[in-house]
């Protein structure tokens, strides 16, 4: 395997160039969601090679990749090269063809492939390059359908609270986090919010049904008060990553689906991060138990080893655009259904399933969520909540165990995260989202490749051990 001891090495130059990957990177690569101290007085991370759930920086240091890339490595960073074959043998083959009105072998096996894993009678697929782009196509079908229906009202969008469902303008249009929104509103006008699924904070006595009673009338209020008539779609994650882990109710998504089919509104399951095995099951919403008419997807379906995302619909929803006035999918993209990446694609649910990938997550879940519950109880003074499934797993951070808030006069919250817990982070290796939420608390986030065993999460949580015991120190708290 090859291994650069500097980025002087990685960009064949002479070892005495006055220039590295971080200068070039920093000076010529706008990177996304980075602050502007990245590019001016921070240090740099540059990682330059990977191998199962762990990467390594130019300079050798190993870290443990918590976060799995962006809740997308699959299969860690052991597997590309066999995946690596499968696109060398299609490029060699048919390097590029689009899907206009023509169709190749990878696209058509791929979505057949699709169509066998995705719940119930979603059958037909539709490619993008990612997770926006396949957000973007589920407005646009949800609106054909409706407009094929003669349903021309129907234009809106019911999305949740503090939900992340993309930055291109109709995807951004669904998000719930205000300040993702607020520099480019308006935006793309109809879109409602109702609230998340999040337990902490809600009454101690709350029973889980009065919670779903709640979430199901606080929905139907918003599609009442907008008119059911005016509602195309109801959008949602199955696991809801923004927030922290936000899990269902009992009942709730089936709640969910009654309510759909009483007012006309379509259902469309966000599974670009639950889809492919994160909460142990093909896709979020078999695992909860609930029948979408769409699902968006992207991240796991190639193991981001290439860009490839999609839409796989129901037969009714796409044979009624078939049978309308236009008589198609008013909808392309250049790159959709690239025969490269759906080449990798195929390759990389070839070796999920050959090495049981998803069971691997439903098996280990258990072992997980022990792991940080223990890692709650030992940091108690400052973990108010752990929450999540499968292999996404949330902490939320207190000082204020009775107010659920951070309110330490010691230190702020973002000090605690920038000053602290991220450098801790990076000095014991370990990879993971740490944010500040919507109500000002910590988020410490970890969604591992799928593949990591149980000698994998020992190591994971000591380190994050590790983590915090230093950031609690160093902070006097």
């Amino acid at each position: 395997m090859m291994q650069y001891n500097n980025t002087h090495e990685l960009l064949n130059v002479p070892a005495d160039a006055p220039r590295s990957i971080a200068d070039v990177a920093k000076r010529h690569l706008l990177m996304n969601f980075t602050p502007a101290g990245k590019y001016r007085e921070d240090e740099l991370p540059i990682y330059v090679r990977g191998e199962h759930c762990s990467v390594f920086d130019e300079n050798g240091k190993r870290y443990v990749d918590g976060l799995a890339g962006l809740f997308c490595v699959q299969l860690g960073y052991t597997h590309g090269a066999e995946v690596g074959d499968a696109v060398r043998e299609q490029l060699a083959t048919l390097a590029f063809q689009t899907t206009w009105s023509v169709a190749h072998p990878s696209a058509a096996l791929l979505a057949e492939k699709l169509a066998s894993l995705a719940p119930g009678d979603l059958n037909r697929v539709f490619f993008t390059s990612g997770g926006g782009e396949s957000n973007e196509a589920a407005i646009k079908l949800a609106r054909q359908y409706q407009q094929t229906l003669g349903h021309h009202a129907r234009r809106k969008f019911i999305a949740r609270r503090v939900a992340y469902h993309g930055t291109s303008f109709g995807a951004m249009s669904l998000n719930g986090i205000t300040a993702v929104r607020a520099m480019f509103e308006p935006l793309m006008s109809g879109v409602r919010h109702t609230y998340n699924t999040k337990r902490y904070r809600r009454p101690a006595d709350e029973t889980e049904a009065q919670f779903t009673e709640f979430l199901l009338a606080d929905m139907e209020a918003q599609i009442i008060q907008e008119g059911p008539d005016t509602i195309a779609a109801v959008i949602l994650e199955p696991l809801q990553n923004a927030g922290g882990s936000l899990t269902p109710p009992e009942g709730y998504y089936q709640g969910v689906r009654e309510l759909c089919d009483k007012h006309g509104i379509l259902l469309i399951a966000d599974e670009v991060i639950t889809g492919f095995g994160r909460l142990g099951r093909w896709f979020g919403s078999a695992h909860y138990d609930f029948q979408p008419d769409i699902i968006t997807f992207a991240k796991g379906i190639a193991s981001a080893y290439v860009p490839l995302g999609g839409v796989i619909a129901s037969d009714h929803v796409i044979e009624t655009i078939l049978d309308g006035p236009l008589g198609m999918y008013n909808h392309a993209l250049t790159y959709g259904g690239h025969p490269v990446a759906c080449a990798a694609a195929l390759k990389n649910l070839e070796i999920m399933e050959r090495e049981g990938v998803v069971e691997n997550v439903a098996t280990l879940s258990p072992y997980f969520a022990q792991k940080l519950s223990e890692m709650a109880d030992k940091y108690a003074n400052i973990v108010g909540d752990v929450r999540g499934d499968g292999f996404h797993r949330s902490f939320e951070l207190v000082t204020n165990h009775e107010a659920k808030r951070w309110d330490s006069e010691k230190v702020s919250a973002a000090d605690f995260v920038g000053m602290y817990l991220n450098p801790a982070l990076f000095e014991v290796g370990l990879i993971c989202r740490v944010a500040i939420d919507a109500e000002n608390n910590p988020l410490v986030q970890l969604s591992p490749p799928l593949v990591m065993t149980r000698d994998d999460i020992d190591e994971l949580t000591a380190l994050l051990d590790r983590a915090f015991t230093l950031a609690v120190e160093r902070s006097g708290l």
